[in-house]
């Protein structure tokens, strides 16, 4: 059972969470200060060393959360494996997907940690494991699963997860990481480029 004390301690915590993102994303690593953190984050720089023993520890623990978020995902590629329409079905996954990789902030945590690898390499490598490396490994059991069912035709499973990931990705992606907010990507082109995303995919490895 959560005490009075749990729930405060909880609430600090997420504070200098959210502050430290928020002057990382704004300032960089580097230019950010435990000091400037505290601050933001409305608590005393003891307490914020009492949650984390260093900066490099914070640091990784925000990358560790947005790691976290990717099950969400995860669960919804899983559940494609049952489809009775795989058409829709993956095409509304393929439309998650997009909207799940660039969101804002996701993306300014990726080029924070492509920025500080070599700082953190790491931190970088478990996200990369639990990030973008289990979700192909996600959408080729799932591949596979439907092979068997005979809705796909494939001899290499994460193959074919690597092919619809960028297929869907790619061009979105590239935009977002070079440009950040970019009025030519509305929510109608976005889904404009995962149906075509899945329809060069089911091109190639459709089974009828």
């Amino acid at each position: 059972m959560q005490t009075p004390e749990d729930g405060r301690t909880a609430r600090k915590r997420r504070a200098i969470m959210e502050a430290a993102t928020e002057l990382f994303l704004r300032k960089g690593y580097p230019g950010t200060s435990m000091d400037e953190i505290a601050a933001t984050a409305a608590v005393s720089k003891q307490t914020v060393y009492k949650q984390f023993k260093d900066k490099e520890t914070l640091f990784g623990a925000i990358i560790l959360n947005a790691s976290s978020k990717v099950g969400l995902f995860v669960d919804a590629v899983d559940a494609l494996r049952d489809t009775d329409d795989l058409d829709q079905d993956l095409t509304g996954l393929a439309r998650r997907y997009i909207t799940t990789v660039i969101r804002p902030e996701g993306l300014q945590l990726r080029r924070l940690l492509i920025a500080e690898a070599d700082r953190f390499p790491e931190v970088a490598a478990d996200y990369y494991r639990r990030a973008p490396e289990r979700t192909i490994a996600a959408l080729a059991a799932c591949f596979q699963r439907l092979a068997a069912r005979g809705l796909l035709r494939l001899d290499d499973p994460a193959l074919a997860a690597g092919h619809f990931a960028w297929l869907v990705l790619a061009t979105p992606m590239d935009r977002a990481m070079f440009f950040g907010h970019d009025d030519t990507q509305t929510p109608a082109e976005l889904e404009r480029l995962a149906d075509e995303g899945v329809r060069v995919f089911l091109a190639a490895y459709s089974a009828r």
